[in-house]
């Protein structure tokens, strides 16, 4: 095999072999090609710091400076806003709109004035400047979505029409309604991106449809009027507040069955019992914090034993929308009744901070 001399020359410098050239030229092209593919990928721009409160009856989303814990502006985006969530490039956050008047338990619905279908959409902010820049048509009174997972389509649901409605969000358009149960309202995408859950209250059960064909795979029973849908990050498990059955449904996303029913309880009977609505997991997925409506409470729940563990009372009236701080210190909670966002430290069951931002809060979202 030749080789270059390897001796040191006078000038002091090493000849290197002709194998050994051709390796260091071969990992130079490495490293370069690596810094270009790293220069020319898509950016995440950085979470912003702050939580986002949708206001159903003052037709806002409230910004909250979640590290100096208190109101930093409101951003007027139409009527009744209620699901949100920040897009996964934390560029963007959409927010469902309706122009369908509200109904509390026990109001006579012929007395409510007619619903205003022109109001109904979801509203995009962009998160630079904190400005409603458009609102895209999604079919009639959405409530909550989903995205895939390029930011690309969103998946909302049509309360009144029982339909998913599938929607383009660069060009606006409505790609396919789809027929799901009767009320839906929590619309989760598998962490694959290759289903999309969505809640049934009035039929108590899960619609599965494929993202492809947006054929429905799946049916999958659960606790009585389920609220919202949260998986762990592997897919391997989901988990279905059920508010009326006042349970968690633990289901298997791949195979679409139920795994578990899990009780949820209080230390405090409040009259309405705990009613789960929204949940979340905590940062190493051990643990499910759910939120309990009229409970006033959230819910603890071991996700290894699949056991609810603690109840943390006295969050708030009406704890609906929840989310977790970025640090995982911090469980945030909307009180409706209460209009204030609580701060619930999970390590010592403290509310820790509660903001008064007014209206009536209905969700809550932070930047990943």
């Amino acid at each position: 095999m030749d080789r270059f001399d390897e001796e040191l020359p006078p000038g002091g410098r090493r000849k290197l072999s002709a194998p050994l050239l051709i390796a260091a030229g071969f990992s130079l092209a490495i490293v370069t090609i690596a810094l270009v593919a790293v220069a020319c990928s898509p950016k995440r721009a950085p979470a912003p710091a702050a939580a986002y409160v949708s206001d159903e009856s003052g037709g806002a989303v409230i910004v909250v400076d979640a590290d100096k814990e208190r109101i930093k502006t409101r951003i007027a985006v139409g009527k009744r806003p209620r699901g949100l969530k920040v897009s996964h490039d934390n560029r963007r956050l959409f927010v469902a709109l309706s122009g369908s008047p509200r109904v509390g338990p026990g109001v006579d619905e012929s007395q409510l004035p007619p619903a205003d279908r022109e109001a109904d959409g979801i509203g995009v902010i962009d998160l630079a400047t904190n400005q409603l820049v458009r609102t895209l048509k999604c079919g009639q009174d959405p409530e909550s979505f989903d995205l895939s997972l390029d930011d690309a389509t969103l998946y909302v649901s049509n309360e009144e029409t029982a339909e998913m409605t599938i929607v383009d969000v660069a060009s606006g358009a409505i790609k396919a309604k789809v027929r799901v149960g009767h009320e839906p309202e929590g619309v989760t995408v598998r962490p694959d991106g290759k289903v999309v859950f969505v809640t049934s209250e009035e039929d108590n059960e899960i619609t599965v449809v494929d993202t492809n064909t947006l054929g429905i795979v799946a049916n999958v029973a659960t606790g009585a009027r389920p609220r919202s849908i949260v998986f762990t990050r592997d897919g391997r498990l989901g988990f279905a507040p059920a508010e009326a059955g006042g349970v968690v449904t633990v289901i298997d996303p791949n195979q679409f069955r139920v795994l578990a029913t899990i009780p949820i309880t209080q230390n405090s009977p409040t009259p309405a019992g705990p009613r789960p609505m929204g949940a979340v997991l905590s940062r190493d997925e051990k643990t499910l914090y759910v939120s309990t409506g009229r409970g006033g409470s959230l819910a603890v729940i071991d996700v290894a034993t699949l056991k609810q563990v603690r109840s943390i009372d006295g969050v708030g009236n009406r704890p609906w929308g929840v989310a977790l701080s970025r640090d995982g210190s911090h469980v945030y909670t909307a009180n409706g009744t209460s209009n204030d966002v609580s701060l619930v430290n999970p390590i010592t069951g403290n509310v820790d901070k509660r903001i008064r931002v007014g209206g009536l809060p209905w969700g809550v979202a932070l930047g990943s």
